[in-house]
């Protein structure tokens, strides 16, 4: 597998692919297939006190051989389970140890463009060389390693490996990682000038001068993956703006056609259970019990200023979320405790912070609608002008706390205590938040689209809302909460057997696995 994040390794984790590429070798080690995992250093992970060097080779990039070094972190960490990463200087582009770059609009992906074509062909080079046992099946994981597939087909350094079979995951369509073919220090021909390739493979459709690596990787990939069924069939169709449906991603045409290869399939992603020590997992195993009101908070607020002490100035954001925290351990415990947990992206936050035909955002008229009887815990940070809009938003409404913020402790904390979990995403290939939020006994409100509609069963272990613009979206998520605030209230044995199933589903990284060997790898 080669990937840009790997959740083993820490701080190699960003998103979404950091989760997968920590749980699916494992899953399919368990299933008697041994996996190499391989991970940009990014100048730092080669550096760990358990990373041990395996080899130097070079690469060809941008006209001459790149020196590589080849490190192999936590060996015999997990059975069947090898975790490598690679070492360059330009891996480290963005700094040391991180994973991703911010270029500006004008040219967008450009330095990390740079850095994963040199992933790409360093990681075919260390199969090659014989550094890395033989590859039977060779995964891609999004854009970062897209172009891998292309090298294969039109380098002849990696003539050896035409016959491998090559499956490419897709964990973000909008991200495409699109560069021009030529004329720019970070385009296809600035990296491998060398190449002698056919563009009808490789060009992006809307800009043909310009080479899409995702686009490459559906074309020539044996198999293409998306990480749920219903996201596998909505981008078979175009993007509409109007409605705010995400589709294709300009990529449909391209997808529909994989489609009719047999070659395109949708698998849910997993999470891990927790197991009682030496007794197999079970359907039915529980999650300790809940906070009490004030140790809730009280663990909150901690885990709060313990992110603020480490940083090096204070934040008016920061300040009132904190104060705000302290203030409910004088209160009792409110009759609904909403969450959210997530980046602060369009895709997460545009239903919610929509300009209404009234002036209003929907998320001003959900905090109305809990008011006096709720308190709403927002956790993410992310784009800066949507962060500004949460936190004017918090400034007219006392009960929503919105804490600028991530750590895994903080999400657990408002997973496994929460009474509703919002997740009303635009679009979501998989989504993993509305899974643990399940896990921990919290039922999730979300919008009927890709991985949220194959986890989630509306009325039975969730609630689910739809609609055919983002204005009736928006109406129909009101009318849910609204909804779901009145059973709670009203009927709570009905909201106690909602919540109850959907602690009770699972979502099983074996099952995945299983698929993966039948459906992707055969």
């Amino acid at each position: 597998m080669l990937a840009a994040e790997n959740d083993v390794i820490p701080g190699a984790k960003v998103g979404g692919i950091g989760d997968v590429v920590r749980d699916i070798p494992r899953a399919l080690a368990d299933k008697n297939t041994r996996v190499s995992v391989i991970i940009p250093a990014y100048g730092a992970f080669h550096e760990r006190a358990d990373a041990v060097a395996i080899a130097t080779f070079t690469t060809q990039y941008r006209g001459s051989a790149q020196r590589i070094e080849l490190h192999e972190v936590s060996p015999g960490r997990d059975h069947n389970v090898r975790y490598f990463v690679l070492h360059h200087p330009l891996f480290a582009a963005g700094g040391k140890g991180r994973v991703y770059c911010d270029d500006d609009a004008s040219q967008p992906f450009a330095t990390d463009a740079n850095k994963f074509a040199l992933f790409s062909t360093a990681a075919l080079s260390a199969i090659t060389s014989g550094n890395i046992e033989p590859v039977d099946v060779l995964h891609l994981h999004d854009w970062h390693s897209a172009l891998a597939v292309a090298l294969i087909r039109f380098d002849p350094a990696f003539e050896s490996l035409r016959n491998t079979h090559t499956v490419f995951s897709i964990h973000n369509l909008a991200l495409q990682g699109i560069r021009p073919f030529a004329e720019h220090a970070s385009s296809l021909q600035a990296w491998f000038p060398h190449l002698h390739y056919d563009p009808v493979y490789l060009a992006d459709p809307r800009w043909p001068h310009c080479v899409n690596p995702v686009a490459a990787a559906i074309r020539l990939a044996d198999k293409v993956h998306t990480v749920s069924p219903t996201y596998a069939q909505e981008i078979l169709r175009p993007n509409d703006a109007a409605t705010g449906f995400h589709g294709g991603e300009g990529l449909e045409a391209d997808l529909q056609l994989a489609a009719h290869q047999g070659k395109l399939v949708g698998i849910i992603n997993g999470i891990d259970y927790p197991a009682t020590k030496g007794v197999a997992k079970t359907a039915h195993q529980s999650t300790p019990s809940r906070l009490g009101w004030q140790e809730f908070v009280r663990q909150l607020g901690s885990e709060v200023l313990k992110v603020i002490a480490r940083q090096s100035s204070l934040r008016a954001v920061d300040y009132v979320a904190h104060q705000r925290i302290l203030s409910q351990t004088q209160q009792k415990r409110p009759a609904h405790i909403m969450t959210s947990v997530g980046r602060l992206t369009d895709q997460k936050m545009a239903l919610l912070l929509q300009i209404g035909d009234d002036g209003r955002m929907p998320l001003d008229k959900l905090l109305d609608s809990i008011s006096g009887r709720g308190v709403f815990f927002l956790l993410g940070s992310g784009d800066t002008a949507l962060e500004k809009q949460c936190q004017d938003i918090a400034a007219r409404h006392a009960h929503l706390i919105f804490i600028n913020q991530y750590s895994v402790k903080l999400s657990e904390l408002l997973f496994a205590n929460g009474d509703l979990f919002l997740m009303p995403s635009s679009f979501e290939p998989c989504g993993i938040s509305q899974m643990l939020a399940m896990k921990d006994g919290q039922p999730c409100l979300a919008h009927a689209v890709g991985g949220l509609r194959d986890t989630i069963s509306d009325s039975t272990d969730g609630f689910l809302f739809e609609g055919d613009s983002m204005e009736t979206q928006a109406k129909a998520l009101l009318q849910q909460t609204k909804a779901v605030m009145h059973m709670r209230e009203k009927e709570p044995d009905k909201f106690t057997r909602i919540a109850s199933q959907a602690r009770e589903k699972r979502f099983d990284w074996s099952d995945s696995a299983q698929r993966y060997k039948t459906e992707l790898y055969s």
